[in-house]
């Protein structure tokens, strides 16, 4: 029974087809070498051809012929039979498949076949949404869409690729704490960690209809952006060994929100996790100046319970660097060779010596008083700086310790995460719509994609209750969303109409 199975299958026009292409070329070899690139091409498509083939009939299997059916506790009964036609990896393949109705006027049909694959937007297969999602999380609209047209797959048009993210974040928010935590209780905590360094930082973005400015500057930072920005927030949780050696990174990243509320929610929950394991992990708490940052890490912590050993707040030695040389260049001229010799001098003092932040100020102060005018305000400014921050510049300690000094890590979250997808030239955003790509690049930097994946999908896939059916057929459950699909076995006869999967999840 198995070998005419197979041999129905390679009797499909499709083989035939790849039998025929593959005969014709070897007949080419008579004349000289043929086109190699050429034949990598044509192959290709006989081989996306036998895919689609495959794909639809199997597709089809998921169908379903009842008298009504029940989704939800909801009854629907036969509406229509209509053809539609999918977005598969390989390409759209076409199928006939049955639409069902509840009672009463104006009601909405369901299809079947849709509910149990978990077609996303009634358009894309599984894979497919896979693949269009990833690729986005990356590329504009217009550039993905140029890459699957070079690849010679499938094709989906710039609208589909826009909307694609959009439908996952709106279902991934709706249960994003626990989906969440469902991807933390999946990854184990390092056992050599022995540090949890805590960041937060943000990058200005530019949103569409913003008539307001996020315009004021903080201690520490700039001024903001021209009107039309606000702030997104980037946040990171990173695990680190004895030698100081980073070990794992989870990144997150937020629209722009009043305080950046989730962002703290998500930092506050990830530590905890952490800490839920492995309580006596060193907590860091590492940002740049701006003391709304340092507000949030405070909360973060305070959120952790009581530490076993008081938390070490570290200020970025990088960002200490940037203001020790605006000292410098105030009190001895912009970039002339004593400004550079002194900046090397100092900044060596304070990575190095115990003394290092109060010898700083020293040099600050003595400059300060004896300046006038705009040079007295820019050194007025630096010293302020160094006084404000001189209880995270224990550098000399902090790498004794083999504790992490530098935030180069978050500023890289800033740059990769944020900056190098949603500021390119001309864009501007709605808040879904830069969440929805924030959400897909922080799962994929955090190396939580294929996790995440299999919950998203997972949610997209509903049960499909018969509630008239043939004594041979299984009842099913109903589906719990983000909870692993595991079909039972078949072990009575079914028919035919039904023949692809037991009608349970």
């Amino acid at each position: 029974m198995e070998f005419c199975h197979n041999d129905e299958i390679l009797g499909m026009a499709v083989f035939q087809q790849l039998g025929q292409f593959v005969r014709q070329w070897q007949s080419h070899w008579r004349a000289g070498p043929p086109d190699f690139e050429r034949f990598e091409q044509e192959l290709h498509e006989h081989i996306m051809a036998v895919e689609r083939a495959l794909l639809t009939e199997e597709l089809a299997r998921y169908d379903v012929t009842a008298a009504a059916i029940e989704v939800g506790g909801v009854v629907y009964r036969p509406a229509l039979v209509a053809s539609e036609t999918y977005l598969s990896a390989a390409g759209p393949i076409t199928v006939t498949r049955h639409l069902y109705r509840p009672s009463g006027r104006g009601s909405k049909s369901i299809c079947p076949l849709e509910l149990r694959v978990g077609i996303i937007r009634g358009y894309w297969t599984p894979r497919a949404a896979r693949q269009g999602a990833f690729v986005m999380a990356h590329l504009t609209p217009g550039d993905s869409q140029a890459l699957f047209a070079e690849l010679g797959s499938m094709q989906p048009s710039r609208a589909s690729l826009d909307r694609l993210p959009k439908e996952l974040s709106t279902h991934w928010e709706k249960q994003r704490a626990v989906g969440e935590a469902a991807l933390r209780a999946q990854e184990p905590v390092p056992l050599e960690a022995t540090v949890i360094a805590l960041s937060v930082d943000g990058v200005m973005l530019r949103l569409q209809g913003s008539s307001g400015a996020d315009k004021q500057g903080r201690p520490g930072k700039h001024a903001s952006g021209p009107t039309g920005q606000r702030e997104a927030g980037c946040g990171t949780v990173v695990l680190y060994d004895k030698e100081g050696q980073r070990l794992q990174t989870v990144r997150y990243g937020r629209m722009p929100e009043p305080k950046k509320a989730t962002l703290e929610q998500q930092l506050a929950a990830e530590a905890k996790s952490v800490l839920a394991v492995q309580p006596k992990l060193q907590r860091v708490l590492l940002a740049d100046g701006a003391e709304p940052n340092w507000r949030l890490l405070a909360e973060v912590d305070q959120a952790c319970g009581p530490p076993p050993q008081p938390s070490i707040e570290i200020v970025d030695f990088f960002h200490a660097c940037d203001h020790l040389k605006e000292g410098c260049d105030a009190a001895w001229g912009e970039s002339t060779p004593r400004s550079q010799a002194e900046f090397e001098r100092l900044k060596t003092l304070l990575k190095e010596a115990d003394d290092g932040p109060e010898r700083v100020i020293r040099v600050l102060k003595y400059h300060r008083d004896r300046a006038k005018g705009r040079k007295k305000q820019r050194l007025a400014a630096q010293l302020t700086y160094f006084r404000n921050q001189r209880q995270r510049m224990h550098y000399a300690q902090y790498l004794r310790d083999d504790l992490p000094i530098a935030s180069g890590i978050i500023e890289a979250t800033c740059k990769t995460l944020v900056t190098q997808r949603l500021k390119q030239s001309g864009m501007a955003w709605t808040l879904p719509g830069g969440q929805a790509i924030l959400t897909l690049r922080s799962l994929i930097q955090s190396r939580r994609w294929p996790t995440a994946w299999q919950l998203l999908q997972a949610d997209f896939r509903t049960a499909v209750t018969i509630c008239s059916l043939p004594e041979t057929m299984p009842i099913c459950r109903q589906a719990q969303s983000f909870h692993k699909y595991l079909p039972p076995t078949i072990s009575k006869p079914i028919d035919h109409d039904y023949a692809a999967l037991p009608l349970a999840i």
